[in-house]
This record gives structure tokens, sequence and C-alpha cells, in this order.
């Protein structure tokens, strides 16, 4: 029986869809106030029989803050996804980060060294292959080195991070997956999913920064195959390539029939876009849009190394531009009905 967490998010959503496609029994954990509904949706996305798939998950509410809820979901479960944690770059969800990602993990790692659970797959991020210092394309063996720029997010995931190294020297037999973007259909309004309801509106604006992208079904589908190769103790960055910011936003923009980006902002000009934003949000109670750690994103040229991962998986992983493709028909076709 598996465990995943975090089940109605992009990512989780993703694992549940993957396990129940190779016919294995799922336990779903959610929040309370968690929409089940967008997972359906999810899978009527890649298949015809999407509501026998889902009619066989079995749903259960999970409060990472509470031991009693995660040790209760881990009745008779011998395999855990933990997908689950909070993506916020603005300061006020500081206090939250930390609780959900850092507190979170160690609360649902020493669960599962208490239940004696076989396999555990933690999804961590790119973000905490950190060294503004290396030259080359980052790759598994580069460890956190603080340079005062990393975001709150990016810090409470390194602090995950070292919760599950801790339970692997305990003896957890675990396996941590480093995601870069992901790209997905549906929940259109959350995480990277954004960024084609902003390209939709004829976005004209691009940094010179890149970043490291995967499709959300390979990335399901490789996790699973970690499990199944039982290739614990170690971690892999998953992703397909790296795409500087204006290629990811061109591609978009042209599925979606708008013009691509043209016009290239300078650090200055967002940085200046930080203070209007931060004075606007005086008045109107909003966060603001634009943060520092957006703005140390938006500028980043570092790449990321995929060939560990290569080198392992049997998967053919798609290529960034048919992912955005996809997507963007499906984005199309649900804005039409509208």
């Amino acid at each position: 029986m598996n465990l995943v967490t975090g089940a109605t998010g992009i990512i989780g959503s993703h694992v549940v869809f993957s396990l129940l496609q190779n016919n294995e029994l799922v336990i779903a954990g959610k929040q309370k106030q968690s929409d089940i509904l967008k997972v359906k949706k999810l899978f009527s996305y890649y298949t015809k029989n999407y509501q026998e798939l889902f009619d066989k998950i079995k749903w259960v509410e999970i409060d990472l803050l509470d031991i009693y809820s995660i040790e209760a979901a881990l009745e008779n479960v011998n395999c855990v996804y933990h997908c689950a944690g909070m993506v916020s770059f603005n300061k006020k969800d500081r206090a939250k980060l930390y609780q959900i990602n850092e507190i979170g993990t160690t609360n649902i790692v020493n669960a599962c060294l208490n239940k004696n659970i076989n396999s555990f797959c933690y999804v961590s991020s790119i973000s905490t292959i950190n060294n503004l210092d290396y030259k080359l394309p980052l790759n598994e063996d580069v460890f956190w080195k603080k340079s005062g720029k990393e975001s709150d997010y990016s810090i409470s995931k390194y602090n995950a991070e070292r919760e599950v190294w801790r339970g692997i020297e305990e003896g957890l037999s675990a396996v941590i997956v480093n995601p870069g973007i992901v790209l997905s259909p549906g929940f259109w309004n959350q995480s990277s999913s954004v960024l084609f309801s902003t390209c939709l509106k004829g976005n004209k604006f691009y940094t010179n920064g890149s970043s490291a992208y995967i499709g959300a079904l390979d990335l399901s589908a490789i996790m699973l195959e970690l499990i199944s190769a039982k290739k614990f103790g170690t971690r892999y960055i998953i992703i397909e390539n790296n795409y500087s910011y204006h290629f990811i936003l061109s591609e978009i923009q042209k599925q979606l029939n708008k013009t691509p980006p043209s016009i290239k902002i300078s650090k200055w000009q967002m940085r200046l876009g930080r203070l209007v934003s931060q004075f606007a949000s005086i008045f109107t109670k909003n966060h603001p849009i634009i943060s520092t750690s957006m703005i140390n994103s938006a500028f980043n040229t570092q790449t990321f190394s995929n060939q560990k991962i290569l080198a392992l998986t049997k998967r053919q992983i798609m290529p960034i531009n048919q992912v955005i493709n996809e997507i963007c028909k499906i984005y199309l076709s649900e804005n039409q009905k509208e």
C-alpha cells in the first residue's frame, strides 16, 4: 500500500495517477479544505477511464503538524511518497513555510521510522542544490553554500532535506528527488501553472535568466521507477533540460496564439517594480507582486545536470516544447468553453 502526501497538488496528483496506472493501491493524503475534484479533472486529461481510477483512491486527511494524523494514515502502508509542501516567496509566509516544509517533513520522517516503512520518496527542489560559486552545471554532488540570496522557500526545503538525510542515517530507506520547474495541465491558479494564464494575457516582458524544467507525468513516473529500483540513500535531479525564461515564455505564447515577449527587463527595473509593488500593497492590502527572491531567480543563469537520472531511467523524457504544446491545447480548450 502506498501513501501519497499532498495528493491534491500538481506533483502528488500525478504520483497518485501513475500508481493507479500501475494497478497499485493508493491512500491519498489531503487537507480538510482540499478540492479532490481537481484530481479527477487531471486524470481526465490523460485517460478515458478517469472515473474508474479516481474511485479507487482512498482519501485521508493529514495535518503535517499533527503526528497522530500522520501515524493513522500510515496504517498498512509500506511505501510513502512525500509530495506535500508549501511554495511561497512572500516574507509574510516565512513561519508557515518552515512549519509545513521543515517541521512537517520531520514529523513524516519520524513517523515512518516508527512504523518501519519500507520505502520513502521525498520531493525536494533544485533550489536546494545551491552554490553560486559553481560554474559548471550543478549536479547531485553540489551541496548547499549560503550566499545570502536564498529564499525562505529554498531554506525550508533544504532544512527538510536534512531531516530526510537524518532519517536515512537512522535506517530509513529513502530517496530524494530534486525536480526543476514542474509543468502540468490543470491547477491553473497555482504554482508553475500560473505561467499559462499570464501568457494568455499576452505578456511582453522577459529577463535573461534561466531554469530547468520537467513535465509532471515524467517526474511521477521516474519517482516510481526509483522506488521500484530501490535507489535509496541518494538524490536525483529530475529535469528534461535547462531553458531561458525567454524561450519558455515564447513557446507558451506561440502555442496560445499570442506574440512572444520582446521587451527585456533589467535587474534595476525589477527592483524599481518591487518598490512600487510594496508601496501599492499598503493600499491594496494584497501581497507585493514582486519580491527580492523573485528578482534573484529571474536573473539566475546557473544550469543543472540531468546525467545521473538519464543514466538510470528507462523512460524517454518528453521534450519541454512538446509538454508545453500539450498543456496549451488543454488550456485553450478549457478557456474556449468558458
